[in-house]
């Protein structure tokens, strides 16, 4: 069943990419989920599901995890650094060459201001990457985005459309940090217990993933068309270019191979959820499209990148720090 359920996992860009066909022929099938609300409240589905993903982040993560970062700080501070440096500047260089309407061109820098996703971790480990640091770069990217994100967008977007970073600081804590320490006191108090849960969150992530992607998709449909030149190949370039810029970070900082290869996925993979989120709520349901096709664009480069590199192992002993990798 395991064996099972990691290979659904692992085919999560399959996923993406039928749900974005599904809802680009049959919108109501995925709009419900971004417009709806948990029965009898106002916490809108989307939301709920963001803090489901970030829960189950939450308890796959210990104590320890935390401790592992004190022992090579500088490598995961040079890949969240990465992260936060070259793709909000990308975001916002392209947005502005393109010339995109206000509201898309805030979307594709809200979404490049995002931490990275925990799709990452998939590739990762499909591409013969360092797991463990891209788990760790994850972590603490989502952590330092609580404050970062909501920041990095006000300062790069002030000039298109007034951001209030406050109300998206608010969002991030309720979305994303409250959800994490949940998840880190439950896996301390339960421990092996979670264990079924644990391995069912990536199925339950994937899955939120794709109604937001296809909602979002759904509902913007006619707006996707109407830009579609400019937008499609904008929203590729800063993915290609966050890649390539953060395989070129590690190669600069002569980490091991398979250090780079985490880099590059962990840089050009954003939390495409949590940008479509954000956007929808504090801006427009216009500026959630570009974060949508973000997730498309990361999902089939990534797996690309992950298809050459599987078929060769990395040089565990290059670089400045020898690494594991997984078989």
């Amino acid at each position: 069943m395991w064996r099972f359920l990691q290979a659904v996992s692992n085919l999560f860009w399959l996923w993406t990419i039928l749900g974005t066909v599904w809802a680009w022929f049959v919108p109501e099938h995925f709009t419900w989920f971004i417009s709806g609300k948990f029965p009898g409240t106002d916490l809108k589905l989307i939301n709920l599901g963001l803090g489901v993903i970030m829960l189950g982040m939450g308890i796959t993560l210990s104590v320890d995890d935390f401790k592992a970062v004190l022992l090579r700080p500088w490598v995961v501070g040079l890949g969240v650094g990465s992260q936060f440096l070259i793709m909000p500047l990308l975001g916002w260089s392209v947005a502005m060459i393109f010339d995109l309407p206000p509201m898309l061109k805030l979307g594709l820098i809200l979404v490049s201001c995002c931490p990275g996703g925990t799709a990452s971790n998939v590739i990762c480990y499909l591409a013969r990457a360092n797991v463990a640091l891209s788990v760790l770069m994850t972590m603490c990217s989502t952590l330092v985005a609580i404050v970062l994100t909501p920041l990095l967008t006000k300062m790069y977007a002030s000039a298109i459309l007034e951001v209030d970073a406050w109300a998206m600081f608010r969002s991030m804590v309720t979305i994303v940090l409250l959800p994490v320490i949940g998840g880190v006191l439950l896996n301390r108090l339960f421990g092996d217990k979670l264990d079924g849960i644990k391995k069912i969150s990536p199925i339950i992530s994937i899955l939120v993933i794709v109604l937001i992607v296809g909602g979002i998709v759904g509902a913007t449909k006619a707006n996707i068309i109407a830009y579609f030149g400019g937008l499609l190949v904008a929203i590729l370039i800063v993915h290609a270019l966050g890649f390539l810029l953060g395989y070129g970070a590690g190669w600069l900082a002569r980490l091991a191979e398979g250090e780079r290869r985490t880099l590059s996925i962990e840089v050009g993979m954003q939390n495409s959820g949590l940008g479509s989120a954000l956007a929808k709520q504090h801006f427009s349901l216009l500026a959630a499209t570009p974060c949508a096709i973000s997730a498309l664009y990361h999902c089939l480069i990534g797996s690309f990148l992950a298809a050459i590199w599987s078929a060769r192992q990395p040089d565990a002993g290059t670089g400045k720090d020898a690494e594991k990798t997984p078989e």
